[in-house]
């Protein structure tokens, strides 16, 4: 909790308003004083105190407050700010008579076993879900005695569900020495954990809180899924527990915020006055956090009203409960299609590693695994996705009808002869092979037959973010002789174990640009996929000089996998490129340039190299 020095000033106000009525004693403030010093849970706050009074009492200022609730209201809002606490209070209250509940552990055992029979309710739920409410936190001594009662009625009942939701939205008392029976339950005996330390101010002590090594009744463990609901109502010990299991990472919390409450909180009589002043006297500090639930209360993983907590709680067991099949599935995916295959068992190794706790929703779980999968691999194609909507897992190319054919050749390509006998061929889709052949003839007429005389060739492929892979031999053909044919690449298919070497065609429609025409592509941080392997190939082979930035690092083919039978799907890069140079697998960090050059000015860098040649070449003559 942020506290701050006692205020000099406050302490000249309080004196003011006391030493300005001769209704009230100038002792109630230096009384009140004494009370915060031997009480407050924060000492340290306390610090200049002493010297801030002594400075109030040789002020001459008179302020006149002759209300005694009035006054009460005025010191509550100044200590309050002072010392940064809302549960610091000062009341008038001449006639108060404090009434001190009766022990727990003193009440006959009859009375004890009503009280947990009705501040206890457990049923089993569907699925084998259970409901545990408790309305009280008993204490050490209580629990004890009615060991056997809690042993034979609710733990060992609690303790053969398969997942359990624990209502504390109605638990506004309780004792904090039962918070470690009950989070024992839900730990294993060893190692002990420490869970609390709470210290005492009256007596100056600090007393540790610990699990048990030894309890009564079967534990639940630390294995099965645990939904502990909370409510704006939920106060003091159910804090406690709520607190000490959402830190210590065993139980995800659903509902509101807790309501802030305290320890141990004191009303305490000023001197013979009719004043009291409401004290915090003792103070949490959770080890994990080294901070507290009190005052600001324990903040939910699921913040929802709390009337929707059981049913939204239900739904969030169902989504835990199909975790561990979605990762073995995951698992199984990978293990059987992903194509860089000695990657795989650091993957599923670090599948089997991953903490999953914070996992609240289909959502969380997929971009989980996608943050895991890519932190192992760093391979931006390996995707898990969520989607209502059964994503085609065999998507067939559409051949066009003659009437779409045109548009599809202006939407898709776009020409130009430049000065010096410069083709410019831009395109931002790599079509199937089969709708290539379909639209081939209107291609060679309306495209290519305008530029396959030109000298030199830019090919644009900074727009180009990929398509069909299918169609790549057939364009790079057009670059090369007709004898011998090219060995471009070779693919293995994780999913069939086959390996298939890409070649040049034999035969294409219309003319060949030919092996010796300098040819140049550019590219952009978007160029991906089919487009980066038809780059990769022409740069491999020695056949086209690269311009621009690197490009993205995609796929040659990714597959759409169902993960079980939930809405995420895993994308998993299924091919590999072999380079027909060196017979190693193309990098997936995609293909570096000749030349670097910002893509806005990949086009006039190109450009000016073949300007610059041609002089050379002008110059040679």
């Amino acid at each position: 909790m942020a506290g701050g020095r006692f205020s000099p000033a406050l302490l000249v106000l309080l004196y003011h308003v006391l030493f300005g009525s001769s209704s009230f004693q100038p002792a109630l403030v230096l009384d009140m004083a004494k009370i915060l010093l031997n009480n407050y849970c924060f000492p340290e706050n306390l610090v200049g105190m002493q010297e801030a009074i002594q400075q109030a009492i040789n002020s001459g200022e008179i302020l006149k407050i002759y209300d005694r609730k009035t006054l009460a209201s005025v010191l509550t809002v100044g200590v309050q700010g002072a010392l940064n606490d809302p549960r610091l209070t000062v009341s008038f209250e001449p006639n108060f008579v404090p009434v001190m509940p009766p022990a727990l552990p003193s009440l006959p055992t009859e009375q004890l076993i009503r009280l947990v029979r009705n501040s206890v309710k457990l049923e089993v739920l569907k699925n084998n879900v259970g409901y545990l409410r408790i309305d009280q936190i008993i204490g050490e001594e209580t629990a004890t005695k009615l060991g056997p009662l809690l042993r034979d009625n609710v733990w060992n009942k609690v303790a053969n569900t398969s997942s359990l939701i624990f209502d504390l939205r109605y638990s506004t008392a309780g004792e904090l020495s039962g918070v470690p029976f009950i989070i024992s339950y839900f730990s294993d005996p060893e190692p002990l954990i420490h869970i609390d330390t709470v210290f005492d101010r009256p007596s100056n002590t600090t007393k540790e809180l610990w699990t048990m090594s030894s309890i009564m009744g079967e534990r639940y463990g630390k294995q099965k899924d645990l939904i502990v609901l909370t409510s704006k109502r939920t106060m003091g010990a159910a804090e406690a527990v709520a607190y000490t299991l959402k830190h210590l990472k065993r139980a995800n919390i659903v509902g509101e915020r807790s309501a802030g409450g305290s320890v141990k909180v004191e009303k305490i009589r000023i001197g013979d006055s009719g004043f009291y002043i409401t004290i915090p006297v003792a103070r949490s500090v959770n080890p994990i956090t080294g901070q507290s639930w009190e005052v600001s209360g324990v903040s939910p993983s699921v913040n929802i009203n709390a009337k929707e907590a059981v049913a939204n709680a239900q739904n969030l067991l169902a989504v835990r409960s199909a975790i561990p099949r979605a990762i073995q599935s995951v698992s199984d995916i990978i293990r059987q299609y992903y194509s860089f295959t000695d990657r795989v068992p650091a993957f599923l190794q670090h599948l089997e590693s991953t903490d999953f706790f914070s996992v609240i929703s289909e959502e969380d779980l997929a971009n989980k695994l996608n943050n895991e999968l890519q932190s192992v691999s760093e391979d931006p194609r390996l995707m898990i996705k969520l989607t209502q909507d059964h994503p085609s897992l065999h998507d067939m190319p559409k051949i066009p009808t003659a009437q779409e054919v045109g548009y599809i050749i202006d939407t898709l390509f776009k020409i130009e002869v430049m000065p010096g006998n410069v083709g410019y061929l831009r395109f931002d889709m790599m079509a199937d092979i089969e709708v290539m052949r379909a639209i081939g003839p209107q291609l060679i007429k309306l495209v290519w037959s305008k530029l396959v005389n030109t000298d030199t060739m830019i090919i644009d492929m900074r727009y180009n973010t990929g398509g069909y892979s299918t169609a790549i031999p057939l364009l790079c053909t057009y670059f090369f002789d007709a004898e011998p044919l090219r060995h471009l690449y070779t693919v293995f298919d994780r999913s069939t174990t086959t390996m298939t070497e890409v070649m040049t065609l034999p035969q294409i429609q219309g003319q060949r640009y030919g092996s010796t025409k300098d040819i140049y592509i550019l590219t952009s941080q978007m160029t991906g996929s089919a487009a980066e392997v038809f780059t990769r190939a022409m740069k491999d082979l020695n056949r086209a000089k690269v311009i621009g930035e690197p490009t993205i690092g995609g796929s040659l083919s990714s597959g759409t996998y169902q993960i079980g039978n939930s809405i995420l799907y895993a994308s998993i890069p299924n091919q590999v490129v072999l380079s027909a140079v060196t017979g190693k697998v193309w990098s997936v960090s995609g293909v570096e340039p000749h030349v670097a050059a910002q893509a806005n000015d990949a086009l006039s860098v190109a450009q000016r190299i073949i300007a610059s040649r041609l002089l050379k070449q002008d110059k040679g003559k």
